[in-house]
């Protein structure tokens, strides 16, 4: 489980094809400073497995299977890409996100950038199967970063970056066409769930 709240912004340094999966290394010193092998980082929002850790060096290895491979933007992964780092959280951490499990929904791409002095605002074009799941002032998860949703529409969402996320994390730059990571709020997708036997029965819904 994590928070949503990048503590280190890494950088990919090497991507083994290993056919129906692939072995990234990633360089990281502040998350490889307490971890052991089997620890979980996010990466760009996707929950990994530490399967090596070289804490001289700064770096970890991890394995990323076909489904993550098919879910996310790690299919285009190359050598000096930054992404977005984080270590699990404890029972002490601050929740000062929300929170996430590093389980991404889908791979969204940014539309637009709209750039004021002080913010910008990303609108960030999604997979149908997730519009259930985007509320305006609700919770999503982008690259591993913890958002606030501005506005939803049909396809689309839209949130606002303030400064320090722009410097602290891969959002920062990211142009229109890029692809990102997304997951929705956990709570909404169980919600979601929960419901959709009502939803979509015939009869009346019961209560009680």
């Amino acid at each position: 489980m994590f928070t949503g709240i990048v503590e280190e912004l890494g950088e990919v340094l090497a991507v083994t094809n290993l056919g129906t999966a692939a072995r990234l290394k990633v360089h990281g010193p502040a998350v490889v400073a307490d971890a052991v092998p089997g620890a979980s980082i996010a990466v760009n929002g996707v929950c990994l497995t530490a399967v090596t850790v070289d804490k001289t060096a700064g770096t970890f290895t991890a394995d990323v299977m076909a489904e993550t491979l098919h879910r996310s933007t790690f299919t285009a992964a190359r050598p000096g890409d930054p992404v977005n780092l984080e270590r699990a959280a404890t029972l002490s951490t601050r929740l000062g996100g929300h929170l996430v499990q590093g389980h991404v929904d889908g791979v969204g791409r940014i539309r637009s950038r709209t750039t004021d002095e002080h913010w910008q605002v990303l609108a960030i074009g999604i997979p149908p199967s997730m519009a259930p799941y985007l509320v305006e002032k609700g919770s999503v998860t982008v690259d591993g970063v913890s958002l606030t949703v501005v506005a939803t529409y049909r396809d689309w969402f839209t949130v606002s970056l303030i400064p320090t996320t722009l410097q602290a994390t891969t959002l920062g730059r990211k142009r229109p066409g890029d692809p990102v990571n997304l997951e929705a709020d956990v709570v909404a997708k169980h919600i979601h769930r929960l419901l959709s036997p009502a939803l979509h029965s015939s009869g009346p819904a019961l209560v009680g």
